[in-house]
């Protein structure tokens, strides 16, 4: 693929990478998710179109472990070998690189950008504004089920930084922690998900959805370091003093996504456990309104 840094992709270069020497050519993923309020599914909307020779990954079964209602968050980090098996299926491969789509803001997307990062694969990319932006672009799209060969990726965890909810209090505390959720959900207002509204006490709001254009691209580097810069995270911030949750752990990736686009923070730590979890332990502190 092109030697550019950044972990986003356009339609324009995929299609390039895609008619590239057959050796380089990246492994496709598309991870369409219904999103929350949506009936859509999001293997129903791959079988009518995707990109050409994209595999198709369940967000609930494969980019997460169970939810166990009043233990876990509602999208637990997978098990290794869960995500290890799923990602063999759908052809990754260690010296291939990835780009991965979805039809959500990449929202979903960026849960399995981060996860392979995670694992240990280097070379991962988001198509910016998704299946959108390839169909867009009026590159071939194909139909059915992909067939691709069995990948050999080696699941390494531990390649990106978590915090538990302990670390979590802790950054909130003494450095930065940042809530992806929408605003209102961080000030507590129109909680239909959780059943506990609010935020983890001293978090700053850094809604996700707010990162991207009406389009589903990210915003331009400039303006995505200017909402971080905004919230306390400047430019050259140690990723160890940077923390990001959202309710279930899926935003946290999209926002950690925009920070390494906008190249101010290289690896904030991820609550994978996020909100959902926080608030399984009644003895953990809640807070309302704007914050700080």
């Amino acid at each position: 693929m092109s030697a550019t840094t950044s972990p986003l992709f356009t339609a324009a270069e995929l299609a390039a990478a895609l008619n590239g020497p057959e050796g380089v050519r990246p492994v496709v993923l598309d991870v369409r998710y219904p999103g929350v309020g949506s009936t859509e599914d999001g293997h129903a909307q791959y079988l009518a179109g995707h990109v050409p020779g994209a595999a198709y990954v369940p967000l609930d079964d494969a980019l997460a472990a169970p939810h166990v209602p009043g233990v876990t968050g509602r999208h637990p980090l997978p098990l290794p070998a869960v995500l290890q098996d799923a990602m063999r299926s759908a052809g990754v491969r260690e010296d291939r690189p990835v780009v991965v789509y979805d039809d959500w803001l990449s929202i979903a997307a960026a849960r399995a950008w981060w996860l392979l990062r995670w694992a240990g694969h280097d070379d991962v990319r988001v198509l910016d504004g998704g299946w959108r932006a390839w169909r867009g672009s009026g590159c071939t799209v194909e139909t059915g089920e992909a067939a691709p060969e069995p990948g050999d990726l080696t699941v390494r965890p531990g390649h990106r930084r978590t915090v538990d909810a302990d670390g979590a209090a802790a950054l909130a505390r003494d450095g930065v922690l940042l809530d992806a959720r929408p605003a209102g959900r961080f000030r507590g207002e129109g909680e239909t998900i959780d059943p506990v509204a609010g935020h983890v006490p001293g978090a700053r709001s850094l809604p996700a959805m707010g990162l991207v254009d009406d389009a589903g691209r990210f915003l331009a580097p400039e303006a995505l370091a200017a909402r971080l810069a905004a919230v306390g995270v400047e430019p050259g911030t140690d990723g160890a003093k940077v923390g990001i949750y959202c309710g279930s752990g899926v935003q946290a990736c999209h926002a950690a996504l925009a920070a390494e686009a906008a190249g101010v923070v290289a690896d904030p730590a991820v609550y994978a456990g996020s909100w959902s979890e926080w608030v399984t332990d009644p003895s953990r502190p809640v807070a309302t309104g704007a914050g700080d």
